[in-house]
Order: C-alpha cells, then structure tokens, then sequence
C-alpha cells in the first residue's frame, strides 16, 4: 500500500510521533510504528504531516470569488487553497439579492473539484442578518429570517447547504434556527446584536457557533456583555476567529484561548477575492475594496474581509499567542470538523478519515498537499 513511511506526523490522542501511515481508495486505513512497508506517496523528512486543514468560513482567493456564481471561479478558489495545506472547505455567499445567492449556491452544488481543495458544501453568511451591524456586508439585501427564503436557497443549492450565519435576535431567528437544526445545518451567529440572553435562547433552539468572534457583533461592556460576552461565558459554543492579528489584536486572541475550551475554537480566513493576487483594488459583494500591507478595507476604512492564509493562522496561534502547536493544528482541522459534524471522515489522522494531508516545514510553510490519497501540491 501507498501512504507515509517513518512521517513525523500529528495524530491526535498520542501528538507528535514517527509512523507509518497507509492511504488505500482515498482513505487512511493504517497507522503503525515506522517498518517502512509503506510505498511512500512522497518523502516527508523531518516535516510535520498534519490532516488538512478545513475552511468553513471563506468567500474567495486567487482573483476568484464564491458569488461570481461559475465552475471556473470555484476551482481558481479550490487550487488556490490547497497551497496554504487547506484540503477542504465551505463556499461562502454573502447579503445580495436571492437570485444572486442562488446562482452561486447552484455553482457549489455542482462543482467538480478536480485537482484542488475540496467544497464540503456552502455556508451563507446573511442575508438574515443585523441592520446594525453589516460589516462588509450590503445592507440594502438584508432580509429578515424566513423559513419560505431559506427553502428557496436550499434547493437552489440541492442540500448543499452547511452552515448559516444569521443574527438571532431578529424578528423570525429562533424559528429559523430550529428548522435549520432539525435538517442538521450548523447555525452560527453573526453580524448580530443580540444579547447574552438572546444567544443563550437561541443556543437552545440549536444555535452551535459565532461567526468571525469580535467581529460585525455586540461587543462585550461591563453593562451589557454581547455577542462577545456570550462567546467567552459559553463553553458549548464553538467560535470562529480571524487570526491575523489585524481583525483580532493577539491580546484579544490570547484572551479567546484562554476562555475557550480546547475544542472550541476554530481558525476560519475568511478571505475575500484579493487573497493570493496582487494588491491594490478588488470588489467584494459589489463594494470596492482596497487592499495594501495584507489588509483589505472599504473606502471608509472598514475591514472587509481579510487575505489571510490558513497556515499563517496557525503560525500566528503559535508564534503570536503562545499556543501549542498541536492545538492550532486542531483549530485549523479537527474543531471545524466537528463543528460541521464531519469529524468521522475529516480532520485528523485516524483510520477510517479521508486521507487528507498538509506537510509543514519549521516556520509553518506549506511543502505539499494531499487531497484523497492524491498529491495536489507540492512547494515549488
């Protein structure tokens, strides 16, 4: 069998560790100390093998966007990703017209991976989301929650939707997030301003998530906690970040880490077209954006969106904040997994699992990639 002889690889439950791992039909199917009975895919050296790692928040990369509603955008943002050890991901929409929202999701339903990065399904961020707090998103597409606009986005999509993003507190929220649990769709908060007891009500409708944490939310004061408030109390609420030190400052970053459980938190890029171009102008849901020094901002200064790459957020956990190298590779894997409810099949290295695999040097590059038993990329 082909696989990974005498890897130092990551296993999860026993940490860092020499072994011999064997990929058979896209799948992991053996894990034993090194022998060299493996037929190597490729040498792995001293370099850290990882699962790969899993996006579940991310509009675009390489010039491409999820919204631009085709096969050819998708699989520019699915070649991209796999040169910063993402194997897979959820397509993300943004807050524009439902006909716009569907074209896009009927591009996910449809796309043929080929050499990239996986689409696990999509993930619409809006358009049930708060006038207050739009972010980068378009205010003049916002809808209240509607089961009837969910269906119709739904089956545009074939089922393929995963994830939704809504504020809870608005009209209609907590009967949208029951039936989006009931179909087994993660459902997250964001761009929101709901209370700590809103989120709380909600969590117990089936609310699971915070999108982007401190970001587009309620922030936490000493009168009214917030979005933020709920996100750091809740232990049973799992919370995306964007970890690149610009959405987030690393002493807000440290402060998430240390009140969330170990399996709680979640490395997401939520990268916009501009990631892996060149800087300068860029678009984003209709809106110009600008992007110069990695930061990509509205005219008015307003984040939209970042260029952040998954690797980077992971050194960034370890190198900024202090984190332990096998927890930010499980932010960056196992937790999204299980957020997702795949954490069977994806996120780490454990018989069984799809055999999806990043292969990082010592400053977090990204030396090659493995998407179903299949070298993807390799750093040139």
């Amino acid at each position: 069998m082909k696989g990974f002889a005498n890897a130092l690889a990551y296993i999860r439950g026993r940490g860092i560790v020499r072994a011999d791992i064997a990929v058979q039909d896209g799948k992991i199917v053996k894990i034993s100390p090194p022998s060299h009975s493996v037929e190597p895919l490729a040498k792995t050296g001293d370099f850290l093998l990882t699962a790969g790692f899993i996006d579940e928040h991310i509009h675009g990369a390489g010039g491409a966007d999820s919204m631009d509603g085709g096969q050819g955008a998708l699989s520019v943002i699915s070649q991209t990703l796999v040169k910063e050890g993402t194997t897979s991901f959820l397509a993300t929409t943004m807050t524009q017209s439902q006909n716009a929202i569907m074209a896009a999701l009927s591009a996910i339903a449809n796309f043929n991976r080929g050499r990239g990065a996986r689409i696990l399904g999509a993930h619409i961020e809006g358009p049930f989301i708060s006038p207050k707090y739009t972010g980068a998103q378009s205010a003049e597409y916002i809808v209240k929650p509607s089961a009837e606009y969910f269906s119709a986005l739904q089956k545009a999509a074939g089922g393929a939707i995963k994830m939704v993003t809504l504020a809870p507190e608005e009209d209609g929220g907590e009967m949208l997030i029951r039936l989006l649990k009931e179909e087994g769709i993660t459902v997250s908060a964001g761009h929101s301003g709901a209370t700590v007891d809103q989120i709380e009500a909600a969590e117990k409708c089936g609310l699971s998530c915070i999108t982007h944490t401190f970001n587009a939310q309620s922030p936490l004061h000493h009168r009214q906690a917030g979005v933020v408030g709920a996100a750091l109390l809740n232990d049973g609420l799992y919370c995306e970040v964007i970890a690149d030190a610009v959405h987030v400052s690393v002493p807000a970053l440290k402060l998430l880490i240390k009140s969330k459980p170990a399996d709680k938190l979640i490395l997401i890029t939520d990268a916009m077209r501009a990631k892996g171009a060149e800087e300068g102008v860029s678009e984003l849901g209709g809106q110009t954006v600008y992007v110069k020094d990695g930061q990509a901002r509205l005219k008015d200064g307003s984040l939209a969106g970042s260029v952040l790459k998954m690797n980077v957020a992971v050194k960034n956990l370890v190198e900024k904040c202090g984190a332990p190298v096998e927890y930010a590779l499980d932010c960056a894997s196992y937790n999204p997994a299980c957020n997702l409810g795949l954490q069977e099949e994806y996120g780490s290295i454990r018989c069984g699992a799809v055999a999806d695999f990043t292969l990082l040097d010592g400053k977090f590059n990204v030396v090659m990639t493995v998407v179903g038993g299949e070298v993807v990329y390799i750093a040139g």
